[in-house]
């Protein structure tokens, strides 16, 4: 079974929660799953019931939409869901310098914690001038996301599982009569 916290990013690991390569593609079947995925990321309050489950779940697919829309309109899809969520400005100290981030807006339920969460994490991963490099596996039927951090910038599959299938079949494809 496949951890939750892949990345360390509640934006990617969140969107990785649908695997169409599983029998059951849904990695958050139940609140249980819910809470060992908030325990896995270290997201404080995790889940209550099945009304957190759900809200999580259209969390995520709000989530993959921005991070499947195409690399130039992925900005304006970010900006679209921000404004819909409940946040507020915060400022935290790093080390004795001041930085300015996103927290959700007191008493907020865990989706919109979690959706707060992953804003901040994708707005930092713009920021480290990794934005562009935010993609989606080319191996169907996987839609995975990851961060490519290859020094050449061209990685297309977020796994050596999805890599060796990808080419696989593309072989067999070359092969056959």
């Amino acid at each position: 079974m496949r951890d939750y916290a892949e990345t360390g990013l509640v934006a990617l690991d969140l969107a990785n929660t649908w695997d169409p390569y599983l029998d059951d593609p849904e990695r958050l079947p139940d609140v249980d799953a819910l809470r060992r995925f908030c325990a896995a990321l270290q997201v404080d309050g995790g889940a209550n019931g099945p009304e957190d489950l759900e809200a999580v779940r259209s969390t995520r697919d709000q989530l993959r939409a921005v991070l499947s829309a195409e690399p130039q309109d992925r900005a304006h899809a970010l900006a679209r869901w921000t404004a819909g969520l409940p946040l507020r400005p915060a400022v935290e100290d790093a080390n004795g310098v001041p930085r300015l981030r996103l927290a959700p807006a007191p008493g907020a339920p865990l989706a919109d914690r979690l959706a707060v969460r992953a804003v901040q994490e994708l707005l930092d991963l713009a920021a480290e001038g990794d934005w562009d490099r935010v993609r989606t596996c080319a191996a169907a039927p996987c839609r995975d996301t990851f961060v490519d951090r290859s020094r050449p910038g061209r990685r297309q599959f977020c796994s050596t599982r999805c890599a060796n299938r990808a080419h696989a079949a593309a072989s067999r494809a070359r092969h056959r009569p």
